[in-house]
């Protein structure tokens, strides 16, 4: 790391391509110019294939912080062989044939997998605890002052969000189902005082869509290199999902990142950055009051999307009152 305020065990993790490289800078930009040009976190940039020269030369221009850019090994991204592809087939032209988005995607199949099982054992990350998620083409409108990173070890935090929402229903046949397989198998890895109501009305019987956002994540890796999301992850990559289904919603990483967060760990392990402006289009997140203030915030509430009536947050808040 250069000399910098930032302490902490910690990097920031862009999954990205050759092709993203305008997206990327931006999202850079935004990162920082609104913390990390203080701070000087590391950065660590995955990809599939080989970063181009140009596109390392474009990023290292964008920082005076280290960066670092690494291959994802083979069988962290592509489709297993052991998948049934006559049947994972099928899937994806029923999926698409409903209109149900990144049904027939393949590569984003691969991303959600990846991002879910795999992001945090590969190589370059190991020397890390926690991680900050970017992906390109997102906005960051309040300075953020402080560290998140310091926040989170300080307080016993484990899981940081900014956006969460309601799923389509439609997309999410058989995950909670599988889920609550895994609660009957290992019922050891069930925290006390879980975020269960987050998730549920009904006590676990039936899931409510909710779900964190997974595009912004600040988190701490030792939880999904932990021996219970180890299993979960083993458990649900065993039932074929990630390519039998539908991978944006429940099979992707924002549902499976949220379950496991929401019922691995006490509940108040989970933070809510609400000082943190954010957007990843069509969905933002804009503080107020105080927050707005301190963080010289450029949002404004009616410049987002209104999804008051898919917003999780009111739940998520519920459970600490």
């Amino acid at each position: 790391m250069r000399a910098g305020e930032g302490t902490a065990n910690a990097t920031l993790v862009f999954l990205a391509r050759n092709s993203d490289l305008s997206g990327v800078l931006s999202s850079m930009q935004h990162v920082e110019n609104h913390f990390n040009k203080r701070f000087g976190y590391p950065w660590v940039f995955l990809n599939e294939e080989e970063f181009s020269l140009e596109f390392k030369s474009a990023v290292k221009e964008q920082t005076s912080a280290t960066v670092s850019f690494g291959l994802i090994p083979k069988d962290h991204w592509y489709q297993p062989d052991w998948i049934d592809e006559e049947r994972a087939t099928q899937g994806r032209k029923e999926m698409a044939a409903a209109n149900i988005i990144y049904a027939d995607n393949v590569p984003y199949r691969n991303m959600c997998r990846f991002n879910s099982g795999f992001f945090f054992k590969h190589p370059l990350l190991q020397p890390y605890r926690y991680y900050w998620r970017v992906e390109p083409d997102i906005q960051y409108f309040c300075d953020v002052t402080y560290d998140p990173f310091d926040y989170l070890r300080d307080n016993n935090k484990t899981y940081g969000f900014t956006i969460s929402f309601y799923e389509w229903e439609k997309t999410i046949p058989t995950l909670w189902a599988t889920l609550k397989e895994f609660m009957d198998l290992h019922p050891q890895y069930i925290a006390p005082a879980n975020a269960m109501s987050y998730l549920s009305d009904d006590g676990g019987e039936t899931y409510n869509l909710c779900h964190f956002w997974s595009n912004f994540e600040i988190a701490d890796m030792d939880f999904w290199r932990g021996e219970a999301y180890q299993k979960f992850f083993e458990f649900l990559d065993s039932k074929g999902g990630f390519y039998y289904e539908a991978s944006n919603p429940l099979w992707g990483d924002a549902p499976v990142h949220s379950i496991a967060a929401a019922l691995f760990m006490p509940k108040d392990q989970l933070h809510f950055f609400r000082d943190i402006g954010y957007r990843h289009g069509p969905f933002q997140h804009c503080p107020k009051g105080q927050d707005w203030n301190d963080g010289k915030c450029t949002c404004q509430s009616w410049d987002t999307l209104d999804y008051a009536s898919q917003s999780c947050i009111p739940r998520y808040e519920k459970m600490f009152h």
